[in-house]
């Protein structure tokens, strides 16, 4: 059956290509390395998808591949953040694992320049799933030597999360203006709660990271933001003081635990209405009992200057493997079913249901939530992924250190931004 979603989701999509979000990867993805996996026993799949609700969905995908194909793919699911930082030990390990869950677009592109990553142009010209793929997203798949590297399955977007019954019990709503934010932190602040909540202590700190990139583009426009994630501009130049300077205006109400809450925890205080909002992506829900979803919802992070085109955060999910695997073949049918409706339909099915698929006869989840996220992705000018996926895992830590100073020492700003430029350059020029 159509989605009647479907045409919304293409606008979406192509969206991305025409805003820049889908920046060609740069470099060869074709292993010289001799060193490869067996080609003997199953395609292992690594996941980082940990939480409860995510990770029954991802052994309910391999289960229904496991009736086609039996015994021949494992499913190894490691803790999120261990994940982010053994990812380049994963990918160069001697015997890596075959499949990986992770990010499209510029994220990639440091492991393609290393030669990482396995050519899939086999696969895309010859699946009848991928070749109806919009066309932002065979662009966001693509290296800048014309070699596809990544398989897209998923996507979702961030916004002001809220759990209903707590804003009526306040007597409070959404915001429409950056004043009417600030009035709705007032009288969450007069009821004695804290109201933003954060998440960006424990391994989590790059929660952080959203504010940066919602205020910056607000403030100074998407087109800037990726430029300065690339390096074009400078993180202490006076359009970055100025996202700062909004975002002090905003620390008195941010809850006192931010920064040592990991987001998980931060997600049961917002629930349990120790705080009152949170800027955070779908993904939270997995970690959210299943009977508090019908109670969650969202508004747009407030417009700060009406003439900067409106930008959102909606960043694509999905997988690529190992230049490395000595099972290339398997790696690639495996690759093609998780390209399918079927597959994505099966994910969608098991997980919280808060995210979009990225086939386009895929059905999504239908609820409410779902189908006022797809409206404010539609209504986005300019699409960005987030601070590590438009610029590289390996200055996500540059930003991490920043933020979390920022946080706790305000009125250093100085010292900080110029600290940051100075990491942030050593990952540039490496």
């Amino acid at each position: 059956m159509s989605n009647p979603h479907t045409s919304s989701r293409r606008r979406f999509l192509a969206g991305l290509g025409a805003t820049g979000t889908a920046a060609l990867l740069s470099g060869c993805v074709t292993s010289t390395s001799s060193s490869k996996s067996s080609s003997s026993g199953a395609v292992s799949l690594q996941s980082n998808l940990s939480a409860p609700q995510a990770k029954a969905a991802m052994e309910d995908l391999v289960a229904a591949y496991g009736k086609k194909d039996a015994g021949r793919v494992t499913l190894n699911t490691v803790a999120a953040e261990t994940f982010r930082t053994q990812l380049p030990t994963y990918l160069t390990s001697a015997n890596p694992p075959d499949v990986y869950t992770w990010y499209p677009g510029s994220v990639a592109d440091a492991y393609a320049k290393k030669d990482l990553l396995l050519d899939l142009d086999d696969l895309w010209a010859s699946s009848p799933d991928l070749k109806r793929y919009s066309k932002a997203l065979n662009t966001l798949c693509t290296a800048s030597s014309g070699k596809k590297v990544f398989v897209p399955s998923t996507y979702y977007w961030w916004g002001m999360f809220y759990r209903k019954s707590n804003f009526a019990k306040w007597g409070v709503s959404e915001p429409k203006t950056w004043d009417d934010f600030l009035d709705l932190c007032d009288k969450l602040k007069s009821k004695g709660v804290a109201p933003i909540g954060l998440g960006a202590g424990g391994n989590t700190p790059w929660v952080a990271s959203a504010w940066f990139d919602y205020l910056d583009i607000r403030i100074n426009g998407a087109p800037y933001h990726r430029e300065l994630l690339a390096g074009k501009h400078r993180f202490d130049d006076p359009e970055v003081r100025k996202v700062f300077d909004r975002w002090t205006e905003l620390l008195p109400y941010f809850d006192p635990n931010g920064t040592a809450l990991a987001f998980q925890d931060a997600t049961t205080a917002l629930l349990n209405g120790r705080t009152g909002m949170m800027l955070i992506g779908t993904f939270f829900a997995d970690a959210a009992p299943k009977d508090a979803l019908d109670d969650i919802d969202f508004f747009r992070f407030p417009v700060i200057d009406p003439k900067v085109p409106l930008a959102e955060e909606a960043p694509v999910d999905g997988y690529f493997a190992s230049a490395r695997t000595g099972r290339a073949e398997r790696v690639t049918e495996l690759m093609g079913y998780l390209a399918t409706a079927q597959a994505q339909e099966i994910y969608i099915k098991g997980s919280s249901g808060t995210v979009l698929p990225c086939n386009p006869d895929a059905k999504d989840a239908g609820t409410a939530l779902v189908k006022k996220g797809r409206a404010h992705i539609d209504e986005a000018v300019e699409i960005t992924q987030f601070f590590n996926r438009d610029s590289s895992d390996a200055l996500q830590p540059t930003a991490d250190t920043a933020l979390t100073k920022f946080i706790a020492k305000p009125k250093s700003i100085g010292s900080i931004l110029t600290d940051w430029q100075r990491e942030a350059q050593k990952i540039w020029s490496a």
